[in-house]
């Protein structure tokens, strides 16, 4: 019996298997991508493996990096076991330490870059070195990194020097914006460095996730509401201390940073910023020398005024604790109150100063612990009389409310007023409106002139019922320009083009410049005010986002592989400095930037520059940026979007993204033509050739992948396919596959072929091709497959296996003889090389025995009797032999009376293949024979077939025809010595007797 040789290679395959079943596989994790990070900050990729049997031994690791410029070139940078392992580009910088690889455990490592350029973008590859003598496994991680511009800016307008008294309120504003075109947090902070120490402390702060928290020396402070930070707009950030304490002396600043977050949710802070620092002075105040009584004083910088002047109260109050109490103060004239202000600082006026109060002709506030004042201008006549302040303790309970205590008054200031012969009137245009970025005009008309004028632009935001009116710039009556110190980095300017006319101009502005400017005209006489005059006039500012639109259009969205696409991105509005990026988002998670482009005109590359250009038209509506796709193929296929961010003081301002516009590239229609062999018929165990031919013109590029496939009872099965390199698998069907083979030959053609065809071979067989082309960024795609059907038969050559029992159909014998049964193949047997399996089975003449299998001869020779037997009383008995090729004789010996029933021949023929498997081929039964075993000696019949009794006949014949040959010779040995006999004498003639002797003429 022959052994495959490939049951041969299966065995030594799962020898070598086995011991390995156990083990557990290799695995290497690297820090998940894509990791945006800033150019010049650091990066940091963490790597580990696990599965190695022995966890102790510290593993080597490699790093190597893919740039998008040309990502079929693996590019070496640095190895933990092999200090020459850098390429040129990176040797330097790795024998430096910019670039270090350190194990953090045995079987992990940190890969660090100190200053990211833009050439260290690309895909990493963390490799561990194998140390084992088995591969299972994975043994490489990736991770894509891009890196981003730094666009982070912090600035402050604040002075470099500020002076305040103890118990003093203080305002400090900071702007911060970023324009990142990825998802990313701003935190911010406002930090306190006092000399002597060597860290900033935060007075308060406002992280990532917009969470307020004041540092650890101002929580008290900031629980009492003293110190509060507020966000207004886009990119501005307000602090406000309303009791300076000595311990507040210092240097103040604020401080960015921005936070991306990485794939694997994990915040990560890819740039930060300081403003100019600003020293802080905090002089201590004097004690009141009687700490326990409440003294109110009242004072004001002139006492005798005109009409159209301003008139200035300053009310003080002081008291022991001042700091720690509460008040409410108000200012009176007469028995008039004009003003109030309550113990949380909320101002309130009285009826008859309300509408003057909405003109911005009075306002009050609070200016430290001790200090209020008011302002009215212009005076008018009747506001002539005697001032005082009038102050009453408040105390805070519990529950948070207050309870008034006593008032206290401050002695009487008479204030006077004197008419002028002016007739001063200022008059502006009304209702105000401007885009953001644009820049504000406003005119400030004036009549009746006799004197000298200065003018003072002011603003009032609507956003706080409580604001009030602030200076803007002013211009004196000598012509010197005075610009406050909130408004000193903006490009403000105050002109007088004519006489009668002054002009405020406010570039970029934003909608936190919305709101009430009041023009305040003053006439001088003398360098002394005479008459002031004043108008207002609302300003609205419309968001960028409420003007400039972005939408994204396309003439060609669907285009077959290696046409050209051309994308608009439209951007309406007032023409402002932008930033625009084109961005492509592939799947839903992952968002790739192509470039952007910047307002000077500059572009930065974040993505493959292959294959994408891009062109600027300026139009009278609209500025239309094009983005070409030169020979798209499917890498460029995927959802486009444009992104805007303007950039208005000082700060960049994103505005809502356009709309996805989807580009599809589709591959170009198939050509691709088949022939096939036509239906083939064919014997059992013949080789057999299918082959299916390309008869189309093919691309220029054109490769092919074939699959052969076996379709029975509408069923396919993968018998083998061959990729567009060539590269065969087989089905999983082992016997098959060792059967199998193909070809390829010009044409291009495929040559299946068969060998030793069996009948599970019949069926349909199915040649699939599929064409795959490369698209301009030389990727393979392929096209729809193209199939060819050619059926198959296998003939089994006629085999008529016949068995015969002599027609013995029943036998008789006695009880203790040998019962013999004969089984004859009668036909069929002519095909060489066939072998025989025989069986014989017995039926007693009771139900309980039936048809259990007494012998068995195997077409192997082995010959085994089935345990079964036992039931039937013949075990021990029953012999098996074969007198010759075609028959086979069943010998009982013993018979007993139970042995009597039904016997039966069973035979089984078989064929071995070409590969040494077994085959059945037929099969055929004889009988039954019914057997009878008497007791009492009754008609037996003729045994069929007893051999031995042959054999003793056929000795008997021997020895007797030797004798016979004996006697004769014997005769004539006889004759000879006796002279002969005489003619015609018998030779049974009767014998002469002894003593007669022969005469002389014998």
């Amino acid at each position: 019996m022959r052994c495959s040789l490939h049951s041969l290679w299966m065995a030594s395959f799962l020898f070598y298997l086995l011991p390995h079943c156990g083990e557990a596989k290799v695995h290497t994790e690297a820090q998940a991508g894509p990791l945006y990070r800033v150019l010049g900050s650091p990066l940091s990729i963490s790597c580990n493996v696990s599965g190695f049997s022995n966890k102790f031994t510290q593993q080597n690791f490699e790093f190597r990096i893919k740039k998008p410029e040309n990502p079929a070139i693996e590019i070496n940078i640095i190895s933990t076991s092999d200090q020459n392992f850098a390429y040129a580009m990176y040797t330097q910088r790795v024998k430096s330490s910019e670039i270090t690889l350190k194990h953090l455990s045995s079987n992990s490592v940190l890969f660090e870059i100190r200053s990211l350029q833009k050439s260290d973008e690309g895909e990493y590859d963390c490799s561990v070195i194998n140390s084992e003598s088995v591969y299972q496994g994975t043994y490489s991680a990736k991770t894509t990194v891009k890196v981003i511009d730094n666009s982070l800016s912090v600035s402050s307008s604040d002075s470099t020097s500020l002076r305040y008294n103890e118990g003093d309120a203080l305002t400090l504003t900071c702007q911060a914006s970023s324009n990142t075109i990825q998802h990313t947090h701003l935190s911010f902070a406002w930090l306190l460095h006092k000399g002597g120490e060597d860290n900033a402390q935060p007075i308060i702060s406002l992280d990532r996730d917009f969470t307020l928290s004041p540092g650890h020396d101002f929580e008290g402070r900031h629980q009492a509401g003293l110190i509060r930070l507020d966000k207004m707009g886009e990119a501005t950030y307000r602090l406000q201390m309303a009791q300076l304490e000595l311990s507040d002396q210092g240097r103040i600043y604020c401080h960015a940073q921005e936070w991306i977050q990485d794939p694997d949710r994990s915040w990560y802070s890819i740039a930060q910023k300081d403003a100019q620092k600003t020293m802080l002075n905090v002089t201590a105040r004097e004690v009141a020398p009687d700490t326990l009584s409440l003294v109110v004083r009242i004072s004001t910088q002139q006492t005798a005024l005109q009409e159209g002047q301003e008139l200035s109260l300053s009310c003080n109050v002081d008291t022991q604790n001042v700091e720690k109490r509460f008040f409410s103060v108000a200012w009176l004239r007469g028995s008039v109150e004009l003003a109030r202000i309550g113990p949380t600082g909320v101002l309130s006026v009285g009826s008859e100063y309300s509408g003057r109060e909405k003109q911005g002709e009075l306002r009050a506030a609070r200016m430290g612990d001790r200090d209020y004042l008011l302002i009215m201008q212009p005076v008018r006549i009747e506001d002539e009389g005697k001032y005082f302040c009038r102050a009453w303790p408040q105390d805070r309970g519990q529950d948070g409310g207050f309870t008034q205590g006593a008032a206290q008054d401050s002695s009487p200031q008479p204030i006077s007023i004197s008419a002028n012969g002016s007739r001063l009137s200022v008059e502006m245009q009304r209702d105000v409106s401007v885009n953001e970025g644009d820049r504000l005009r406003l005119t400030c008309k004036v009549d009746g002139i006799k004197g000298q004028l200065s003018v003072t632009w002011q603003h009032k935001s609507t956003s706080t019922s409580t604001a009030s009116f602030t200076n803007v710039v002013s211009l004196s009556q000598e012509g010197v320009l005075e610009i406050d110190k909130k408004f000193v980095s903006r490009k403000v300017r105050a002109t007088r083009p004519a006489t009668d006319s002054f002009t405020l101009e406010l570039d970029e502005v934003t909608p936190s410049d919305s709101g009430v400017y009041q023009c305040a005209v003053s006439e001088w006489n003398t360098n002394s005010k005479t008459n002031s005059q004043s108008q207002t006039t609302s300003v609205t500012v419309a968001p960028t986002e409420s003007f400039v639109k972005v939408n994204l259009i396309s003439r060609n969205n669907i285009v077959t592989v290696g046409g050209d696409v051309e994308l608009i991105c439209r951007v309406k509005g007032p023409r402002v400095p932008i930033t625009l990026t084109w961005s492509l988002r592939r799947d839903v998670s992952a968002v790739d930037t192509i470039l952007t482009m910047y307002s000077d005109g500059s572009i930065s590359w974040s993505g493959e520059q292959q294959g994408y250009q891009v062109k600027v038209q300026n139009k009278s509506t609209e500025v239309a940026h094009y983005l070409l796709i030169n020979g798209a193929s499917h890498r460029e296929a995927g959802s486009y979007q444009c992104s805007v961010s303007v950039f208005l003081e000082n700060a960049h301002k994103k505005l809502p993204p356009s709309n996805l516009l989807a580009v599809m590239v589709q591959n170009p229609a198939s050509k691709l033509r088949l022939t096939s062999s036509p239906n083939v018929t064919t014997n059992l165990n013949s080789d057999v050739e299918i082959k299916c031919s390309v008869t189309s013109e093919p691309f220029a590029s054109s490769r092919y992948a074939v699959t052969w496939l076996h379709q029975q009872s509408a069923v396919n099965k993968t018998m083998l396919s061959s990729d567009g390199d060539a590269l065969v698998t087989f089905g999983t069907d082992v016997e098959l596959s060792n059967r199998l083979s193909m070809r390829r030959t010009k044409g291009p053609s495929f040559e299946l072929t068969i060998r030793q065809a069996q009948i599970s071979d019949r069926g349909s067989y199915i040649c699939e091709v599929v064409e795959w082309l490369q698209d301009p960024r030389g990727d393979w795609y392929q096209l729809s497959p193209v199939s060819k059907i050619t059926e198959l038969k296998v003939i089994e050559p006629a085999n008529d296996l016949r068995l015969d029992m002599k027609e013995q159909q029943q036998l008789i014998s006695r009880e203790g003889d040998e019962v013999e049964l004969k089984c004859s193949i009668i036909s069929g047997a002519s095909i060489p090389f066939f072998f025989y399996k025989v069986t014989w089975f017995y039926t007693g003449n009771s139900s309980s025995v039936t048809n259990v299998p007494l012998v068995e001869l195997d077409h192997t020779g082995l010959l085994r009797y089935p345990e079964n037997q036992a039931t039937t009383g013949l075990q021990g008995r029953l012999r098996l032999s074969r007198p010759s090729q075609s028959s086979f004789c069943l010998r009982i010996q013993r018979a007993h009376e139970g042995d009597s029933g039904t016997y039966r021949c069973q035979v089984e023929q078989y064929q071995l293949d070409q590969e040494g498997h077994w085959q059945q081929k037929a099969l055929d039964s004889a009988g039954p024979i019914a057997v009878t075993i008497n007791v009492d000696g009754g008609a037996v019949s003729e045994p069929q077939c007893k051999l031995g009794t042959w054999i003793g006949i056929f000795l008997v014949l021997v020895i007797c025809l030797l004798v016979v040959i004996f006697l004769l010779v014997l005769k004539i040995c006889w004759s000879k010595s006796s002279g002969g006999k005489k003619s015609g004498e018998s030779l049974w003639a009767e014998k002469v007797p002894l003593e007669t002797k022969p005469g002389a003429e014998d």
